[in-house]
Protein backbone atom coordinates (compact mmCIF):
# COMPACT_ATOMS: atom_id res chain seq x y z
CA UNK A 1 0.00 0.00 0.00
CA UNK A 2 1.41 3.31 -0.87
CA UNK A 3 1.85 5.58 2.41
CA UNK A 4 1.95 8.99 0.71
CA UNK A 5 -1.13 9.96 2.42
CA UNK A 6 -2.02 13.81 1.99
CA UNK A 7 1.45 15.12 2.98
CA UNK A 8 2.45 13.94 -0.65
CA UNK A 9 -0.52 16.27 -1.91
CA UNK A 10 1.15 19.49 0.03
CA UNK A 11 4.55 18.47 -0.29
CA UNK A 12 3.74 18.67 -4.41
CA UNK A 13 2.21 21.78 -4.51
CA UNK A 14 4.70 23.41 -2.18
CA UNK A 15 3.68 23.24 1.26
CA UNK A 16 5.07 21.64 4.31
CA UNK A 17 3.62 19.16 6.26
CA UNK A 18 4.30 16.42 9.17
CA UNK A 19 3.51 13.37 7.78
CA UNK A 20 2.08 12.46 11.39
CA UNK A 21 -0.67 14.78 10.74
CA UNK A 22 -1.50 13.61 7.57
CA UNK A 23 -5.32 12.22 6.65
CA UNK A 24 -6.03 8.90 8.02
CA UNK A 25 -8.61 8.42 5.69
CA UNK A 26 -11.48 9.81 7.55
CA UNK A 27 -11.25 8.33 11.41
CA UNK A 28 -11.30 10.89 13.96
CA UNK A 29 -8.20 11.66 15.02
CA UNK A 30 -8.91 14.70 17.70
CA UNK A 31 -9.72 18.40 17.28
CA UNK A 32 -7.11 19.30 14.87
CA UNK A 33 -7.82 22.68 14.58
CA UNK A 34 -6.91 23.79 18.32
CA UNK A 35 -3.65 21.38 17.92
CA UNK A 36 -2.64 23.26 15.57
CA UNK A 37 -3.45 26.76 16.80
CA UNK A 38 -1.60 25.99 20.08
CA UNK A 39 1.57 24.53 17.96
CA UNK A 40 1.50 26.81 15.22
CA UNK A 41 -0.72 28.96 14.10
CA UNK A 42 -1.27 30.77 17.59
CA UNK A 43 2.42 32.85 17.24
CA UNK A 44 0.81 33.56 12.92
CA UNK A 45 -2.38 35.17 14.50
CA UNK A 46 -0.69 37.28 16.91
CA UNK A 47 1.85 38.32 13.84
CA UNK A 48 1.88 40.92 10.70
CA UNK A 49 -0.80 39.40 8.41
CA UNK A 50 -1.44 42.03 6.04
CA UNK A 51 -5.02 42.67 5.56
CA UNK A 52 -6.53 40.80 2.64
CA UNK A 53 -9.54 39.33 1.56
CA UNK A 54 -9.95 35.96 -0.47
CA UNK A 55 -12.33 34.71 -2.54
CA UNK A 56 -13.78 31.49 -2.17
CA UNK A 57 -16.64 29.75 -4.24
CA UNK A 58 -18.16 26.56 -4.35
CA UNK A 59 -21.07 24.42 -6.71
CA UNK A 60 -23.52 24.05 -3.16
CA UNK A 61 -25.89 26.01 -1.28
CA UNK A 62 -26.94 27.08 1.95
CA UNK A 63 -25.15 23.87 4.69
CA UNK A 64 -24.42 21.58 1.97
CA UNK A 65 -21.11 19.85 2.30
CA UNK A 66 -19.23 21.80 0.41
CA UNK A 67 -20.56 25.37 1.48
CA UNK A 68 -19.88 23.93 5.41
CA UNK A 69 -16.33 22.91 3.76
CA UNK A 70 -15.79 26.40 2.37
CA UNK A 71 -17.18 28.26 5.88
CA UNK A 72 -15.24 26.19 8.08
CA UNK A 73 -11.89 27.09 5.89
CA UNK A 74 -12.72 30.96 6.21
CA UNK A 75 -13.64 30.39 9.93
CA UNK A 76 -10.46 28.67 10.88
CA UNK A 77 -8.32 31.34 8.39
CA UNK A 78 -9.62 34.24 10.80
CA UNK A 79 -8.55 32.72 13.73
CA UNK A 80 -5.43 32.18 12.44
CA UNK A 81 -4.93 35.29 11.25
CA UNK A 82 -6.30 37.55 14.04
CA UNK A 83 -9.10 38.84 11.92
CA UNK A 84 -6.34 40.06 9.16
CA UNK A 85 -6.97 37.54 6.62
CA UNK A 86 -10.94 37.08 5.59
CA UNK A 87 -12.29 34.33 3.29
CA UNK A 88 -15.35 35.67 1.09
CA UNK A 89 -17.50 32.55 0.43
CA UNK A 90 -20.22 32.35 -2.45
CA UNK A 91 -22.58 29.74 -2.69
CA UNK A 92 -23.62 27.95 -6.30
CA UNK A 93 -25.33 31.08 -8.31
CA UNK A 94 -23.36 33.55 -6.08
CA UNK A 95 -20.62 34.03 -9.08
CA UNK A 96 -22.29 32.59 -12.06
CA UNK A 97 -22.92 28.95 -13.15
CA UNK A 98 -20.25 26.43 -12.25
CA UNK A 99 -18.58 26.09 -15.62
CA UNK A 100 -18.16 30.25 -14.59
CA UNK A 101 -16.65 29.15 -11.56
CA UNK A 102 -13.60 27.50 -13.40
CA UNK A 103 -13.10 30.24 -15.57
CA UNK A 104 -13.00 32.63 -12.56
CA UNK A 105 -10.45 30.62 -10.52
CA UNK A 106 -8.66 30.46 -13.89
CA UNK A 107 -8.17 34.51 -14.30
CA UNK A 108 -8.49 34.97 -10.62
CA UNK A 109 -11.56 36.22 -10.04
CA UNK A 110 -11.82 33.81 -6.95
CA UNK A 111 -8.56 32.53 -5.50
CA UNK A 112 -10.31 29.07 -4.08
CA UNK A 113 -13.02 26.90 -5.33
CA UNK A 114 -14.39 23.69 -5.01
CA UNK A 115 -14.73 22.12 -8.32
CA UNK A 116 -16.20 18.89 -9.38
CA UNK A 117 -14.71 16.49 -12.72
CA UNK A 118 -18.12 17.08 -13.78
CA UNK A 119 -17.98 20.56 -14.65
CA UNK A 120 -14.02 21.00 -14.89
CA UNK A 121 -13.85 17.78 -16.89
CA UNK A 122 -13.90 19.68 -20.46
CA UNK A 123 -10.98 22.18 -19.15
CA UNK A 124 -8.85 19.16 -17.10
CA UNK A 125 -9.89 16.50 -19.56
CA UNK A 126 -7.72 13.95 -17.43
CA UNK A 127 -10.47 14.84 -14.42
CA UNK A 128 -13.34 12.65 -15.72
CA UNK A 129 -11.76 9.77 -14.72
CA UNK A 130 -13.54 10.35 -11.28
CA UNK A 131 -16.79 9.94 -13.67
CA UNK A 132 -15.62 5.90 -14.51
CA UNK A 133 -18.83 3.87 -12.58
CA UNK A 134 -17.51 1.23 -10.47
CA UNK A 135 -13.60 2.09 -10.19
CA UNK A 136 -13.24 3.11 -6.95
CA UNK A 137 -14.14 0.92 -3.75
CA UNK A 138 -17.56 0.87 -2.63
CA UNK A 139 -16.72 1.42 0.51
CA UNK A 140 -16.48 5.44 0.93
CA UNK A 141 -14.11 4.94 4.24
CA UNK A 142 -11.37 3.18 1.43
CA UNK A 143 -12.74 5.58 -1.04
CA UNK A 144 -10.70 8.35 1.05
CA UNK A 145 -8.08 6.64 1.65
CA UNK A 146 -7.43 6.11 -1.61
CA UNK A 147 -7.86 10.09 -2.58
CA UNK A 148 -5.59 11.02 -0.22
CA UNK A 149 -3.01 8.14 -0.99
CA UNK A 150 -2.43 7.81 -4.50
CA UNK A 151 0.50 8.97 -6.23
CA UNK A 152 -1.99 8.81 -9.59
CA UNK A 153 -4.10 11.67 -8.06
CA UNK A 154 -1.67 13.33 -6.26
CA UNK A 155 0.71 14.10 -8.76
CA UNK A 156 0.12 12.89 -11.89
CA UNK A 157 -3.38 14.45 -12.12
CA UNK A 158 -2.47 17.55 -10.17
CA UNK A 159 0.32 17.99 -12.49
CA UNK A 160 -3.14 18.19 -15.18
CA UNK A 161 -4.68 20.97 -13.26
CA UNK A 162 -1.21 22.97 -13.45
CA UNK A 163 -0.89 23.00 -17.06
CA UNK A 164 -4.04 25.40 -16.89
CA UNK A 165 -3.12 27.28 -14.53
CA UNK A 166 -4.91 25.48 -11.55
CA UNK A 167 -3.46 23.98 -8.48
CA UNK A 168 -5.70 21.45 -6.24
CA UNK A 169 -4.49 21.25 -2.85
CA UNK A 170 -6.80 18.22 -1.93
CA UNK A 171 -9.34 16.01 -2.83
CA UNK A 172 -12.05 14.54 -0.92
CA UNK A 173 -15.47 12.53 -1.37
CA UNK A 174 -18.99 14.09 -0.75
CA UNK A 175 -20.24 10.26 -0.27
CA UNK A 176 -21.50 8.10 -3.11
CA UNK A 177 -23.70 8.12 -5.91
CA UNK A 178 -27.18 7.04 -5.68
CA UNK A 179 -29.61 7.15 -8.71
CA UNK A 180 -33.22 8.67 -8.42
CA UNK A 181 -36.02 8.01 -10.49
CA UNK A 182 -39.71 7.54 -10.85
CA UNK A 183 -39.50 3.81 -12.24
CA UNK A 184 -37.26 1.40 -10.34
CA UNK A 185 -33.55 1.40 -11.36
CA UNK A 186 -32.51 -2.55 -10.33
CA UNK A 187 -30.85 -3.62 -13.26
CA UNK A 188 -29.14 -1.90 -16.18
CA UNK A 189 -32.37 -3.20 -18.72
CA UNK A 190 -34.46 -0.14 -16.64
CA UNK A 191 -31.91 2.29 -18.00
CA UNK A 192 -32.96 1.82 -21.90
CA UNK A 193 -34.20 5.01 -23.27
CA UNK A 194 -33.69 6.56 -19.90
CA UNK A 195 -33.42 10.29 -19.92
CA UNK A 196 -30.73 10.16 -17.22
CA UNK A 197 -29.25 13.89 -16.09
CA UNK A 198 -25.28 14.25 -16.00
CA UNK A 199 -22.73 17.43 -15.88
CA UNK A 200 -22.49 17.02 -19.12
CA UNK A 201 -18.61 15.95 -19.36
CA UNK A 202 -17.72 12.92 -22.83
CA UNK A 203 -17.18 10.68 -19.89
CA UNK A 204 -20.46 10.59 -17.94
CA UNK A 205 -22.65 10.74 -20.91
CA UNK A 206 -20.51 7.50 -22.06
CA UNK A 207 -21.23 5.73 -19.09
CA UNK A 208 -24.90 5.83 -19.20
CA UNK A 209 -24.79 5.78 -22.61
CA UNK A 210 -23.38 1.94 -22.17
CA UNK A 211 -25.93 1.09 -20.05
CA UNK A 212 -28.74 2.57 -22.65
CA UNK A 213 -29.48 5.76 -21.20
CA UNK A 214 -30.34 8.68 -23.22
CA UNK A 215 -27.46 10.95 -20.99
CA UNK A 216 -27.69 14.69 -20.55
CA UNK A 217 -26.34 17.29 -19.36
CA UNK A 218 -28.23 20.09 -17.48
CA UNK A 219 -26.93 22.34 -14.54
CA UNK A 220 -28.01 21.82 -11.18
CA UNK A 221 -30.22 24.73 -11.03
CA UNK A 222 -32.38 23.62 -13.86
CA UNK A 223 -32.59 20.12 -12.67
CA UNK A 224 -35.74 20.25 -9.89
CA UNK A 225 -37.89 21.73 -12.70
CA UNK A 226 -36.22 18.99 -15.29
CA UNK A 227 -37.44 16.46 -12.82
CA UNK A 228 -40.52 17.82 -12.50
CA UNK A 229 -41.65 18.11 -15.41
CA UNK A 230 -40.72 14.95 -17.11
CA UNK A 231 -37.49 16.91 -19.14
CA UNK A 232 -34.85 14.52 -17.41
CA UNK A 233 -36.13 11.14 -15.52
CA UNK A 234 -33.55 10.63 -13.21
CA UNK A 235 -30.09 11.97 -11.97
CA UNK A 236 -27.31 11.06 -9.47
CA UNK A 237 -26.16 12.73 -6.21
CA UNK A 238 -25.11 12.11 -3.07
CA UNK A 239 -27.46 11.54 -0.64
CA UNK A 240 -27.35 14.95 1.44
CA UNK A 241 -28.02 16.92 -1.70
CA UNK A 242 -30.67 14.50 -3.35
CA UNK A 243 -32.40 15.59 -0.03
CA UNK A 244 -31.50 19.09 0.33
CA UNK A 245 -32.38 19.88 -3.14
CA UNK A 246 -35.65 18.19 -2.83
CA UNK A 247 -35.14 15.81 -5.96
CA UNK A 248 -36.58 13.13 -3.67
CA UNK A 249 -40.40 15.41 -3.46
CA UNK A 250 -40.27 14.70 -7.77
CA UNK A 251 -38.81 11.34 -7.71
CA UNK A 252 -40.88 8.31 -6.47
CA UNK A 253 -37.09 6.09 -6.19
CA UNK A 254 -34.17 6.17 -4.60
CA UNK A 255 -31.62 3.27 -5.83
CA UNK A 256 -28.80 2.89 -3.51
CA UNK A 257 -26.28 2.02 -6.32
CA UNK A 258 -23.13 3.04 -4.62
CA UNK A 259 -21.76 3.26 -8.41
CA UNK A 260 -19.45 6.05 -7.53
CA UNK A 261 -17.95 8.69 -5.15
CA UNK A 262 -18.81 12.37 -6.09
CA UNK A 263 -15.33 13.36 -5.69
CA UNK A 264 -14.71 16.96 -4.72
CA UNK A 265 -11.24 19.04 -5.18
CA UNK A 266 -10.09 21.79 -3.14
CA UNK A 267 -8.74 23.84 -6.02
CA UNK A 268 -6.52 27.55 -6.33
CA UNK A 269 -5.45 29.74 -8.54
CA UNK A 270 -1.95 28.34 -9.49
CA UNK A 271 -0.55 32.32 -9.90
CA UNK A 272 -2.27 33.44 -6.51
CA UNK A 273 -1.15 30.31 -4.44
CA UNK A 274 2.36 30.43 -5.78
CA UNK A 275 2.61 34.39 -4.98
CA UNK A 276 1.87 33.79 -1.48
CA UNK A 277 3.91 34.86 1.40
CA UNK A 278 5.77 31.83 3.62
CA UNK A 279 3.45 32.43 6.24
CA UNK A 280 0.14 32.56 4.12
CA UNK A 281 0.67 29.56 2.40
CA UNK A 282 1.39 27.84 5.38
CA UNK A 283 -1.79 28.46 6.98
CA UNK A 284 -3.46 28.13 3.72
CA UNK A 285 -1.69 23.86 3.33
CA UNK A 286 -2.12 23.32 7.01
CA UNK A 287 -6.01 24.50 7.55
CA UNK A 288 -6.71 22.22 3.97
CA UNK A 289 -4.84 19.58 5.80
CA UNK A 290 -6.90 19.91 9.10
CA UNK A 291 -9.89 19.61 7.01
CA UNK A 292 -9.70 16.42 5.51
CA UNK A 293 -10.89 14.73 8.44
CA UNK A 294 -13.59 16.76 9.17
CA UNK A 295 -15.29 16.92 5.81
CA UNK A 296 -14.96 13.31 5.60
CA UNK A 297 -17.16 13.61 9.10
CA UNK A 298 -19.50 16.78 7.43
CA UNK A 299 -20.31 14.72 4.31
CA UNK A 300 -21.06 11.13 6.55
CA UNK A 301 -23.69 13.16 9.15
CA UNK A 302 -25.63 15.02 6.36
CA UNK A 303 -25.84 11.71 4.14
CA UNK A 304 -26.90 9.51 7.25
CA UNK A 305 -29.38 12.25 8.21
CA UNK A 306 -30.80 12.49 5.16
CA UNK A 307 -31.69 9.30 4.59
CA UNK A 308 -34.19 9.04 6.55
CA UNK A 309 -35.39 12.30 5.69
CA UNK A 310 -35.68 10.50 2.05
CA UNK A 311 -37.09 7.53 3.30
CA UNK A 312 -40.16 9.02 5.16
CA UNK A 313 -41.21 9.95 1.09
CA UNK A 314 -39.76 7.76 -1.78
CA UNK A 315 -38.96 4.32 -2.25
CA UNK A 316 -35.51 2.84 -1.39
CA UNK A 317 -34.52 0.50 -4.10
CA UNK A 318 -31.50 -2.24 -3.39
CA UNK A 319 -29.36 -3.78 -6.27
CA UNK A 320 -29.07 -7.43 -6.12
CA UNK A 321 -25.13 -8.94 -6.54
CA UNK A 322 -26.37 -10.53 -10.13
CA UNK A 323 -27.33 -7.25 -11.14
CA UNK A 324 -24.40 -5.25 -9.63
CA UNK A 325 -22.07 -7.85 -11.69
CA UNK A 326 -23.95 -7.15 -14.62
CA UNK A 327 -23.83 -3.33 -14.33
CA UNK A 328 -19.65 -3.83 -13.63
CA UNK A 329 -18.98 -5.36 -16.82
CA UNK A 330 -21.11 -3.02 -18.85
CA UNK A 331 -19.04 -0.28 -17.02
CA UNK A 332 -15.63 -1.90 -18.33
CA UNK A 333 -15.22 -0.63 -21.90
CA UNK A 334 -15.92 3.27 -20.72
CA UNK A 335 -12.17 2.32 -19.12
CA UNK A 336 -11.21 2.00 -22.48
CA UNK A 337 -12.88 4.91 -23.96
CA UNK A 338 -11.33 7.01 -21.53
CA UNK A 339 -8.09 5.62 -22.02
CA UNK A 340 -8.71 6.06 -25.78
CA UNK A 341 -11.22 9.52 -26.10
CA UNK A 342 -10.15 11.36 -23.02
CA UNK A 343 -7.03 10.17 -21.33
CA UNK A 344 -4.06 12.87 -22.80
CA UNK A 345 -1.52 10.58 -21.17
CA UNK A 346 -2.89 7.30 -22.95
CA UNK A 347 -4.53 6.19 -19.70
CA UNK A 348 -1.12 6.06 -17.85
CA UNK A 349 -2.82 7.81 -14.78
CA UNK A 350 -5.34 5.27 -14.82
CA UNK A 351 -3.60 2.82 -14.99
CA UNK A 352 -1.20 2.97 -11.78
CA UNK A 353 -4.65 4.37 -10.15
CA UNK A 354 -5.96 0.89 -10.65
CA UNK A 355 -2.72 -1.11 -9.49
CA UNK A 356 -3.30 1.33 -6.36
CA UNK A 357 -6.86 0.99 -5.73
CA UNK A 358 -5.84 -3.25 -5.74
CA UNK A 359 -3.12 -2.38 -3.32
CA UNK A 360 -5.37 -0.41 -0.90
CA UNK A 361 -8.18 -2.84 -0.98
CA UNK A 362 -6.41 -5.78 -1.77
CA UNK A 363 -9.21 -7.05 -4.37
Amino acid sequence: MLLLALGVLLAACGGDTDEEEADNGGEDTGDNTEETTDDGSGEEASGDFEEQEWIFITEETGEQVQMAYADEFAKRIDEKSGGNITVETYEFGGLGSETDQVVQLQEGTAQLAVTSPGFIGNTVKESQIFGLHFLFPESVEETQQVLNESEAINVDLVEQYEEVGLEPLAFWTEGAMQWTSNKPLAAPADFENFKMRTQGSELQNESYGAYGANPDGYSWGELYTALENGTMDGQENPIFFIADASFHEVQDYMTLSNHNNYVATTTVNQEWYDGLGEAERALVDETVEELQSWVFDEQKRQNEEFLSVIEETTEIVEISEEDREEFKELAMPVRDFYRENISTVDGAILDKLEQEIEEITGE
